[in-house]
């Protein structure tokens, strides 16, 4: 009998790539996929990494359609309906059309894998890459996957084609004609795939879905008929042409865009679609119940409950550097990472963010619009991880076109918001291994910046005196801040912070960085958990009456 296990969506996805016969991976630490990668270095026979920007990849995806493909490439994109971990709700179907690539959406673990695999064959077959597409609740919810051997595919040799391989002009305008024919293939043949498939039921009510949307279909209604799309793209428009016919009641069930809903429309098929259901956040089986059935189901306003928003640890090096910022008054051109955190009360710093490396050219572009003087209350702040991914060209364009401003590069030595992976300046790879690590101050002194600083992170002192230094002169300059993630694996906390009351004078000095650790007693002094606090000593340098000391632990 087959082996059967209970894996993620995710680790489901790693384990299709290794039956398929997949033999390189490459990734960037991202929240929702980011246990892909770390799930794949389990299987030996494939070579997987972590690079610095692998997805920022729109213009090599464009190009990559044109060329196609000698061996399986499939492309995982995992997008986040309701924003639980992104700062847009993109989506990827959309990606795929506009790209002229095929895209693939599973509906649970099982298919998660067997679909990366069919997808991998795809991408063989019709020459071109394929998209693989998931959501949040797809790459963390657990199911039930029968576990298959590897299928170690035949070794295509290289042949020269300049043809098809140099995207010069010339034989762009030729492929673009083959991608488009490759397209109309793939929908001819799709009504024929098992990844589409038909489960007639009631006629008098149909649904066409896919992905998880499936999943909330057949819970609330498991007597209609149902299309379930595999193929997202191109779709398989005989098969939802006759599927269409057979129903009284047609409705398109699918999170996001109406990309489906469109295309069946245009084909002049009647159906419902975003008349009935949001394009914005996460679809649920409570949804269809309140809609479709128009059943009252009594939950409280999302509004009404009690907000819990996210906070940086006790500890956590960025608190220190925000609170000098917040001190001096300082505005913050923000970056994705934990960091973000410090655009809320009570650091209230990071004013912009749009995407990673957006810090820094957001920074450079305030500079050339409003004038050197504007930001002399303006810092740029991105992580280490995030500014070896796409910070380093935005900083090279500051010096390359004589902007001014300061940068502050929050070194914690990892990528601390997706769960700590390794990046290119930490030393190791993806699979554990030792490797050369980029030396951040040395790569920014290359660049020609002169002013660059590397300063503890919890040295207030000379961090103020840095900042107010830089932020006043007429050139580019970068302060690297030096403290671990408190997070980290093997990082070792020998003292904690102890409040003395007697000295305390109530002032709240102490709070203000807002630190989960601290709390303020009824008459007006502190208390500082015992267990929470990891002695970074940033409430004791902010006291001025000392009424806080180090103790070991």
């Amino acid at each position: 009998m087959a082996e059967q296990k209970i894996m993620l969506g995710n680790e489901a996805i790693a384990r299709g790539a290794y039956e398929a016969g997949v033999k390189v991976s490459s990734a960037y630490p991202g929240t929702p996929s980011t246990e892909i990668s770390e799930n794949l270095v389990q299987y030996d026979e494939i070579y997987a990494e972590w690079a610095p920007n692998v997805n920022v990849a729109s213009d090599p995806l464009y190009t990559m359609s044109y060329i196609g493909v000698k061996g399986g490439m499939v492309l995982v994109v995992a997008d986040d309906p309701g924003m639980y971990s992104s700062q847009n709700e993109q989506d990827t179907r959309m990606i795929g059309r506009a790209s002229m690539i095929p895209v693939v959406e599973p509906s649970d673990s099982q298919e998660a894998k067997d679909y990366f695999k069919y997808a991998f064959d795809l991408s063989e077959k019709y020459d071109t890459p394929i998209i693989l597409r998931t959501t949040t609740r797809l790459a963390h919810s657990q199911g039930m996957v029968t576990l298959e051997e590897r299928v170690e595919p035949v070794d295509v040799p290289y042949e020269r084609d300049i043809a098809k391989h140099v995207m010069m002009p010339a034989m762009a305008i030729k492929r673009h004609l083959v991608v488009e024919k490759r397209l109309n293939d793939m929908a001819a043949d799709a009504a024929d795939m098992p990844i589409n498939r038909v489960e007639m039921g009631d006629k008098k009510l149909g649904f066409i879905t896919c992905g998880i949307a499936y999943q909330y279909v057949k819970e609330v209604f498991p007597e209609a008929s149902v299309l379930k799309i595999g193929l997202v793209n191109p779709l398989p428009k005989k098969l939802i042409e006759d599927f269409a016919a057979k129903v009284d009641r047609l409705i398109v069930f699918e999170e996001l865009e109406p990309v489906i809903e469109e295309q069946v429309k245009s084909w002049g098929i009647k159906c419902e679609g975003k008349e009935l259901f949001t394009r914005q956040g996460e679809y649920s089986a409570n949804m269809l119940r309140e809609k479709v059935l128009k059943q009252d189901l009594g939950i409280e306003p999302a509004e009404q409950v009690p907000a819990r928003p996210p906070i940086l640890c006790p500890g956590c090096p960025h608190r220190s550097v925000y609170s000098v910022l917040n001190k001096l008054k300082i505005h913050a051109a923000g970056d994705i990472g934990c960091y973000t955190l410090g655009a809320v009360a009570p650091l209230s710093v990071i004013d912009t963010t749009i995407c990673m490396g957006s810090s820094i050219s957001s920074l450079h572009g305030m500079e050339k619009a409003k004038g050197k003087d504007y930001i002399k209350n303006w810092v740029a702040v991105i992580g280490d991880s995030t500014f070896l991914h796409t910070g380093v060209n935005s900083l090279m364009n500051m010096v390359y076109n004589k902007s001014t401003g300061t940068v502050i590069i929050l070194d914690n030595s990892t990528t601390g918001m997706t769960g700590h992976q390794d990046h290119a300046a930490t030393g190791k790879t993806l699979k554990g291994e030792a490797t050369y690590a980029i030396d951040i101050y040395n790569l920014v002194k290359a660049m020609g910046i002169d002013h660059v600083y590397e300063i503890n992170a919890f040295d207030l002192p000379e961090l103020e005196k840095t900042i107010k230094e830089e932020v006043a002169s007429d050139e580019v300059s970068v302060i690297i801040t030096k403290s671990p993630c408190v997070l980290l694996k093997g990082q070792v906390f020998p003292d904690k912070c102890v409040p003395m009351p007697e000295k305390c004078k109530k002032c709240g000095a102490c709070l203000r960085p807002g630190c989960p650790a601290l709390t303020k007693n009824a008459d007006g002094t502190i208390s500082i958990d015992a267990n929470m606090c990891n002695g970074c000593g940033l409430c004791m340098q902010l006291c001025k009456f000392d009424a806080i000391k180090k103790e070991a632990k």
